[in-house]
């Protein structure tokens, strides 16, 4: 009789082997850790924009995704707009969520902690005398930013604070709204 091997058991459904193993293969190969991630954006109309991400670089070489996804964005009717889709500020609040739940979620099931639920809420504060030219003084982007959860697991509150806080050491958009990133604008 042949066994066939099983994957092993997930706590959270999270594939840890699986990440681990790329992890170790990333550090042999330092030069296929390097990634581009793609957008592509078209303007519909008012302040309504359709954003498509699909392709991206990694592992040495370009990579299509299995499908293309859309993002719209918009502003609310208080700002003239046709309120279609969530502002971009709000995009980057859900980015942020999800980048970090994403963590939460590998850094648990790494350290064998079931999660029963995970919820986070987030709270962005800007003033808009900067995006609207009112005080050049006043920054245009957000001037803090809450995170709040609730994490109901097999856990002390030790424990489900190191997962948050090991979750925000690894998160990309956590290190991207937190730190100066160079972006370079070019009109063709």
């Amino acid at each position: 009789m042949t066994q066939t091997p099983t994957a092993p058991e997930q706590l959270n459904g999270v594939n840890v082997a699986a990440l681990l193993g790329a992890r170790q293969a990333l550090e042999n190969a330092p030069e296929a850790a390097e990634f581009t991630w793609k957008a592509t954006s078209e303007w519909k109309d008012g302040a309504h924009t359709r954003m498509e991400m699909n392709g991206f670089f990694g592992l040495g070489e370009e990579h299509k995704r299995s499908k293309t996804f859309t993002i719209d964005s918009d502003h609310p009717e208080v700002f003239a707009a046709t309120d279609v889709a969530p502002t971009p500020v709000e995009i980057v609040l859900s980015g942020l969520a999800g980048c970090l739940m994403a963590g939460i979620a590998s850094v648990a099931e790494n350290r064998g902690i079931k999660l029963r639920s995970v919820k986070a809420s987030l709270e962005g504060d800007m003033n808009l005398y900067g995006i609207l030219g009112v005080d050049s003084n006043v920054r245009n982007g957000f001037r803090s930013v809450r995170v709040s959860y609730d994490i109901d697991a097999d856990a002390s509150d030790e424990d489900i604070a190191a997962l948050v806080a090991q979750s925000q050491k690894r998160s990309a958009v956590f290190d991207i709204i937190t730190n100066p990133t160079n972006v370079f604008v070019t009109v063709d």
